[in-house]
């Protein structure tokens, strides 16, 4: 065998039949009698002792879930330098671009959705984490606020913060490192999360319907996804500023969350029953919502959506400076606010398309435009938000006339009426007056797209 080789002849163990592993700028080529390639990308691990050869990589066979492989086998050709500098080269093409054998802060909650994060760190996550040669920090969260504590205390020399949970632990990690002493630089550190919770909103957005529940996936995102600036909110109530990083929902939208908290054993299924729950009593929303327009034109917007999938780096991809949150900038003193007067059933603001599987809310949303995502949805029938509703996972309500979408560079609601609540990021705040800013690219996701993965709905035959 030559150092310019790129094949193996390999025996697994316990059979004298060959099995013959090249590769190539893109794929890894495995053949035994049929052949398979696996693109370099999923190929997380090479080593060898002697003339054992271990190959580990993510596999996924037709539309099953992905998961992790070992080939193990018995080099026909015992050369140890000339191995050495196969696997050498098969990492460095596999890892072209990454760092190999990140340091990873992980988190779990083992009280997330239907409570199996522990196991599923386990099982799946740790062993292809392993595999691709990172170093783990794991622990596991004891009780309310305290990912919060640890994020706001963490040193930050780590590659990437894993959250084995759902949404609301990175609600969680990003208002600790909110208040870090250093918190510009805390929030460079990527975040990456791995589906245990019951809506995953977020890894909806980075992985795609068809992987965003997948842990296998989000694993491979974490060994190879490249950070992606993102934009986060303040939310200021009473005084109190704290970011926000998915969503904040009025009427409908709230009941449909934090009305369902209790209910987490019944994973996604929950904001189903909530939403059906809300569309029995249909109440509305009385608020006074004003709003700092940016773009109104739903054309315009999902235009933008595509012009961004185009780019290979983000327009806001320069780092923060300074070491202090950005300051607000927004008043109510300010001119240019716009009020919506007509009656709502409800508001939901945010930033990344899905913040669930069952709902994209916001079709238009880009990771790092420096806006936010505004659906209002006017009092109607129910009829018609039972006909919106049905078009929710693929986001074709956004077409409707009766939802009123907006991006906004900032927006502020004043309750009309004593009673509600307010979900930030599934938390529940008191309706009371309060106002939402965007700060561009001031956090970082891991990413194996650089954008959201999301296909924005289909135009219909004549827009409105």
């Amino acid at each position: 065998m030559s150092t310019s080789r790129r094949d193996l002849r390999i025996y697994a163990v316990g059979t004298k039949k060959p099995i013959i592993i090249s590769y190539t700028d893109e794929h890894l080529s495995i053949t035994s009698g049929s052949a398979i390639q696996v693109p370099l990308r999923q190929v997380i691990g090479a080593q060898h002792n002697g003339r054992s050869l271990e190959i580990s990589y993510i596999w996924r066979k037709k539309t099953d879930p992905m998961t992790l492989i070992k080939l193990v086998g018995t080099v026909d050709d015992p050369d140890e330098p000339v191995l050495d500098a196969w696997i050498t080269t098969l990492l460095h093409m596999a890892y072209e671009g990454v760092k190999r054998g990140r340091r990873l802060k992980v988190l779990i909650n083992p009280h997330s959705g239907t409570k199996k994060g522990v196991s599923i760190f386990n099982k799946t996550v740790e062993p292809i984490l392993r595999a691709a040669d990172c170093s783990l920090d794991v622990i596991h969260t004891e009780r309310a606020g305290h990912a919060y504590e640890i994020a706001k205390t963490m040193s930050l020399d780590y590659d990437a913060i894993v959250i084995i949970s759902g949404d609301g632990l990175i609600h969680e990690v990003m208002n600790g490192f909110a208040h870090h002493e250093q918190p510009v630089n805390a929030f460079k550190i990527p975040i990456a999360p791995v589906p245990t919770g019951s809506g995953n909103g977020l890894s909806l957005n980075i992985l795609g319907m068809a992987d965003g529940f997948d842990v296998c996936a989000a694993a491979l995102n974490v060994v190879k996804g490249l950070p992606m600036k993102v934009d986060v909110f303040s939310f200021t109530q009473n005084g109190k500023r704290t970011i926000s990083f998915m969503s904040q929902a009025l009427g409908l939208a709230a009941d449909l969350d934090i009305g369902t908290d209790n209910l987490r054993w019944m994973g996604e299924a929950r904001f189903t029953y909530g939403f059906f729950r809300g569309l029995v009593q249909f109440k509305s929303c009385p608020i006074e919502l004003s709003y700092k327009a940016a773009e109104l034109d739903k054309d315009k917007m999902l235009d933008s959506v595509q012009n961004r999938k185009t780019k290979t780096t983000s327009d806001s991809a320069n780092d923060q400076e300074g070491t202090a949150l950005p300051a607000l900038k927004y008043s109510t003193d300010d001119e240019g606010w716009s009020v919506l007067s007509e009656p709502l059933l409800y508001v939901y603001a945010g930033k990344g398309p899905y913040v669930g599987r069952d709902l994209m809310a916001f079709p238009a949303s880009l990771p790092d435009d420096g806006l936010i995502d505004i659906a209002a949805q006017l009092v109607s029938s129910r009829t018609e938000v039972l006909l919106n509703f049905a078009g929710a996972p693929k986001g074709e309500h956004y077409w409707k006339e009766n939802l009123k979408y907006i991006k906004a560079h900032a927006y502020r609601v004043k309750p009309l009426a004593p009673k509600g609540a307010v979900a930030v990021d599934g938390e529940v705040f008191p309706l009371e007056e309060f106002q939402v800013e965007t700060h561009q690219g001031l956090a970082t996701l891991l990413s194996p797209y650089g954008h959201y993965a999301a296909e924005p709905p289909p135009r219909p035959k004549t827009s409105t």
